[in-house]
């Protein structure tokens, strides 16, 4: 009677840390940066190319994500995917959250079989077998320093957005440059 009551209360305890871990306020899934959310979102999208992911197309202005593919072994097949989110916070910051997740497939053998019949008169015979990718894990990657880098990517590239931005004439200049009258050489 004591073991099946451990059981139960090892399983009640595990349940509540997978609880307790999904939500903390130390997650470090997001960050805010100086900026408006054009260019910091323009900041995700150069910090995901930049490290070879592939942009998918979505629907959503503020939603950026990017896959990448990589094969540490010859029958392993990795994936990380990072889904990105941006919003303006409307006082010169811009919050950035980021989710990554960790895909790995493994090749592995699938039988084949065939089957020659009518109704309940078939026969079902091996016919071979076909290697295939099948996933054999997916997670939520939760390592700060993986997201620390990529947030310190954005944020070197927000600096050289608004660096840039600032070099550029601002637009009652060039209104002025147009208008001023140029001195004629003929008098």
């Amino acid at each position: 009677m004591l073991a099946v009551a451990s059981a139960v209360g090892g399983c009640a305890t595990r349940k509540q840390d997978v609880a307790a871990d999904s939500i903390t306020p130390q997650a470090p899934f997001s960050r805010t940066f100086t900026g408006s959310a054009d260019t910091v979102c323009w900041s995700v999208k150069r910090a995901l190319l930049s490290q070879g992911y592939m942009l998918d197309r979505g629907g959503d202005a503020g939603v950026v994500t990017g896959t990448r593919d990589f094969q540490p072994q010859p029958k392993i097949n990795v994936s990380i995917r990072l889904q990105t989110s941006c919003a303006d916070n409307r006082d010169g910051t811009s919050i950035v959250f980021v989710t990554a997740n960790r895909e790995e497939s493994r090749l592995q053998k699938m039988k084949q079989s065939t089957s020659v019949g009518v109704g309940p008169a078939t026969l079902t015979m091996p016919s071979g077998s076909a290697q295939v990718l099948g996933v054999v894990r997916r997670e939520t990657v939760r390592d700060p320093a993986f997201y620390d880098r990529f947030f310190k990517l954005i944020a070197d590239f927000a600096t050289q957005e608004r660096a840039a931005e600032s070099e550029k004439p601002h637009e009652g200049d060039r209104q002025a440059e147009v208008q001023a009258p140029t001195p004629r050489s003929d008098q």
